[in-house]
This record gives C-alpha cells, structure tokens and sequence, in this order.
C-alpha cells in the first residue's frame, strides 16, 4: 500500500468542519480571500494582457512578498513579462478616397487582412482595367455560381483572383458584393493567410452605388492600406524558496482568464457581453497555489528547491508556461518535478472525484501514489501532455503531475463564481498535493518517462491524425509542431518538432484552425502529401492515414 495513502488517512472526513483543525480553517479562510478577490467583478475576467490581469499579478506578487519568496522573474522582480501576438489590427493611416470623397474605415470600406501594405492614386474604371490602376471585382457572378456548392471556398478564390490581376499589372483591387447571397466578408485580425503583392480593400455596395454607379466613367481613386501585428504583453509570477538544495521542484497554475469572452473561448450563447470570472478556472488553482508556498516555506522538506509560478496566457495556448520554459529564471536541468493545479475548486460532495495527469512520466509516481484513497476517488491519466501548463514542462523531459476537480457547466461561462467553489474540498486536495512533496522529498531526482499522447481536446473528432501537438503561440503562416507523438504517423514519416506544416494534400494550411478542418477532408487508408518547412528547407512528405 502506498505511503500517500496512509497519509491522507490522517485528513478529517468529508464536510465535518467542525473537526477541521484550526490551521485548516485559517486555510480555507484564505482561500475565500485569494478567490473572493480575482474572481472579483473589478479584475474584469483577468484576461491576459489587460487591467484586471494587471491587479491580479499585483495581488499575487504582494502574497509571494509577504510568505518571504525571492522573487524570481524579471530585474530584481516577481514578474515576467511575455509578448502575445494578438493578430492583425488596421492602422490609422488606412485610407480610401473616391474623387474627393473621404470614406470611413470598417464602416464604408476595410481591407482584407492578407492585403499588401501600400499607397496608390489612379485613375480607374470599374468597365475599364488597366495596367498600373485599381482594378475592381463584383463578387456577384461568383457567389451565384457556387450557391449550391458545398466546397466552394470564398477566400481561395479571392486569392486566386488577387494573383489573376496582380500579374496583368493592377495596382490594387477594390471588391464589392451587389449580388443578395452574404459574403460574410470582414478584416480577420487572427487571418494567417500569406500576403498578396497588392493592397486589396472591400467596399460596402452602398459605396460603389453612391460614388462609383457608373462603371464606364472614370473616378479619381486614392488609397492606403496599413496592417500591423498587434500585441499584447502577459505576465508570469515567480517566487521561489532556495534551500541550497541540488534539486528544484516546480508548482504552477494559471491565473489568467477569458475576460469579457473577447477572445472567443467562452462558451457564453449570451448577446450582452459579460464578464468572466473563473473562480474555478483558475482562481482556485492560483489560491492553492499562493498557499502552498506558505506551507513550504515553513516545512522542514528541505531536500528540493521550490519555484512558484502563476502562469498567464495559458487561456490563450500555454502562452506564459511555454515562454518560462523556454526562458527560465531557474536552471531547468535541476528541475525534480512539475505539479500543475488548474481548476480544482469544484470538487463534487458525493464523488470525490479527483483526475491526475501525467501519473506515467515518472516511474516514481507509480511506487508511491495510489487510487485508493480514504478521501478522493482518483483517476489517474498517464499522459503528460493535456491542455494545460503541465504539458510545457513535459515537452522538456520534466516529469508532471496535473491536478484536476473535473468539468461543470459554469466551464467558460460567465456563472464560474466563488460562491460555487467547494473549500474544504480543495483544502484536502492542497493537503494531497502537499503529502506528494513529502514522500518524494528524499528520493532525490525523478525518473522521466516519456508517455503516450492524449487525444486531441475539442468539439470536432476525426477519422485521421497526423499526431503532432499544435504550437499555439506559433504566430506564422502553417502550423508548428511543438511535439511529435511516439509510435504515430508522423514521426514515422520524420516529421520532427519545429517543423511547420504549411501543405496537406492539395490544402494549404494556414493556422491550427485551417489544420482542423484539413483533417476533416481526409479517411483512414487516403495517400496524399504534407509539405513542411525545417529552418529554410521545404520538405515533402508522403503519407496514408
């Protein structure tokens, strides 16, 4: 019987508090405090990059100061900072003039957001291009023809036509839509689709009938277009306890959340826009984690270091755990072990049930953590990779834990509030994890063992997979593969991790999204190609599903 087990005999029975000792009533009074303020309305969803998230990290660095941690991130501070690209965004000095008349842009015009950047002043016909002018595109004839066609893909054929004109000699093209069936057309800020070589800009048809209703004449056209990478800055916390010891163990979760949903991951069906405050996502992996490092840095376990990180930007793709990873503020060599905490306030009273990922990375976990339990019904997941900051850790050969309460359907929702978080509950998972520390203190450093890789998460299920973990920080045209999955096809063809797949089959691939719904087009036993770049080499691989 395992020792973890034995030791969790020693935690009170479910819901009697009053045999909670004193010291664990302080803790969930804390814990009330830590959640109560960053799922608190004014911290506005704390989403990466923005004010609440600015508070957030405030409040965490002031905890960490005041348990004693060193800080660990940036100039003598406890925070680093990371840069998020957050797509395109349209430049004040985007313009479209039509003889005179001064157009507003995003309400009489937007340009594509694979449009060159560029000026131009011609002289055009709609009836007449020439070389050297702006030429202009009715999407009418083509939208008609391809009303019943289920594969017709808008955006292909405007490249294709933007390439069609560009090499007769237009200087730009204006496109606009007389025809009843919608475009849906708009600037795409997260568009990953290559540049073209000339600015291309939509016009409203209220627009091209105001100003240009006569296609024979010609009008005075001057324009520019102007797109740049908008980004923003997140923030990892980092504390740290040095025991002089040759190992360090490292604690995380993230603090971040959604905001006001406008990155497009909640799961809010709502109009009105609202806020959302992830009390369990993860405002309660953050508090946990905020007293631990209280509970540590008064221990006696003085065999391992200790790094505590509040990640940000992990709502977005792992954006803060894959930036520490790649620059540490610790040596990453003495790394022992990873544990991730992400959404574990909401454990269920008549369950108890508790997942741990990454059982499978280290041998050791196996020899001392079990799923019989006095307290938890525990599911064990060997994988080290999920979707969450543990997942960047094991990308560097690190063994992981990953601690997790399970789903509920305040997930991504505006209704994840503190009043639904169960405290005693995650005042019994903080005493586990805590006990897992004391039984690895003296066993020096972890085993790593590499582990099978868990099904992609998401709606969408597919007949196929190519079986690389997508780099979502990754802000170029193609997907980068931040892992390649042992045993699965494309390590088999030598696909390897940094490479960018741009091409499957005959569908250019442009962004994760793009990717997803390749793969969608594709059977078990279909041949085709993938194309990929390696630094500045162009691969080509065959392959069969």
């Amino acid at each position: 019987m395992k020792r973890i087990f034995w030791l969790l005999l020693l935690i009170p029975a479910a819901g009697s508090a009053q045999k909670l000792k004193k010291a664990d009533k302080q803790v969930i009074s804390n814990l009330q405090s830590h959640i109560g303020y960053l799922a608190d309305d004014k911290l506005e969803g704390r989403r990466t990059g923005s004010s609440g998230e600015k508070l957030a990290y405030e409040y965490i660095s002031k905890q960490f100061e005041a348990t004693g941690l060193i800080a660990k991130g940036e100039n003598g501070t406890f925070i680093q900072d990371f840069e998020v690209n957050d797509g395109k965004q349209i430049d004040p000095s985007t313009s479209l003039q039509i003889n005179s008349n001064k157009l507003s842009a995003e309400k009489d015009f937007f340009p594509l957001a694979y449009s060159a950047n560029a000026n131009t002043t011609a002289s055009a016909a709609i009836a007449l291009p020439e070389s050297g002018t702006v030429w202009f595109w009715n999407l009418k004839e083509l939208l008609e023809e391809n009303k019943s066609n289920p594969h017709f893909d808008l955006e292909d054929a405007i490249s294709k036509k933007i390439n069609n004109v560009a090499s007769k000699g237009a200087s730009a093209l204006l496109i606009y839509n007389s025809s009843s069936i919608k475009d849906d057309l708009k600037f795409e800020p997260k568009s990953k689709t290559e540049k073209v070589k000339i600015p291309v800009i939509y016009i409203s048809n209220e627009v091209k009938e105001k100003y240009l209703k006569d296609e024979t004449a010609s009008s005075d056209i001057k324009l520019e277009v102007s797109i740049s990478e908008k980004k923003r800055t997140g923030h990892n916390v980092i504390g740290y306890i040095d025991n002089g010891a040759p190992t360090t163990i490292i604690l995380g979760a993230h603090y971040d959340h959604l905001g006001y949903g406008e990155d497009h991951n909640s799961l809010y069906t709502g109009s009105t826009p609202m806020i959302h405050n992830g009390a369990d996502d993860n405002a309660s992996g953050t508090a946990a984690l905020i007293e631990l490092s209280k509970q540590l840095k008064k221990s006696k376990l003085k065999n391992n270091n200790y790094v505590f990180v509040a990640f940000s930007g992990e709502e977005l793709g792992l954006f803060g755990s894959k930036y520490f990873t790649e620059h540490p503020t610790i040596d990453l060599s003495k790394a022992n072990y990873m544990i991730n905490m992400d959404m574990v306030g909401r454990l269920n009273d008549s369950t108890h049930g508790v997942t741990i990922g990454g059982y499978g990375t280290s041998p050791v976990w196996g020899q001392e953590l079990s799923n019989t339990d006095k307290y938890f019904k525990i599911n064990f997941d060997s994988s080290g990779v999920g979707p969450s900051d543990h997942t960047s850790f094991y990308r560097k050969d690190i063994p992981v834990l990953f601690f997790f309460t399970g789903a509920h359907s305040d997930y991504h929702k505006p209704s994840d509030d503190a009043d639904k978080v169960n405290y005693t509950g995650e005042l019994m998972l903080i005493k586990y994890i805590y006990n897992v520390v004391d039984v690895t203190n003296k066993k020096g450093k972890l085993a790593f063992a590499k582990t099978r890789e868990a099904a992609a998460q998401g709606k969408r299920s597919f007949n196929v997979s190519l079986g690389i973990m997508p780099d979502y920080t990754y802000s170029g045209t193609g997907v980068r593969a931040d892992g390649v999955s042992e045993g699965k096809l494309a390590q088999k063809v030598g696909i390897k991790a940094g490479d960018v797949i741009t091409q499957i089959g005959d569908h250019k691939i442009n962004d994760v999204q793009g990717y997803m719904q390749v793969l969608g087009k594709f059977n078990k036993g279909d041949a085709t190609k993938v194309k990929v770049t390696r630094g500045k080499e162009e691969l080509v691989f065959d392959i069969v599903f």
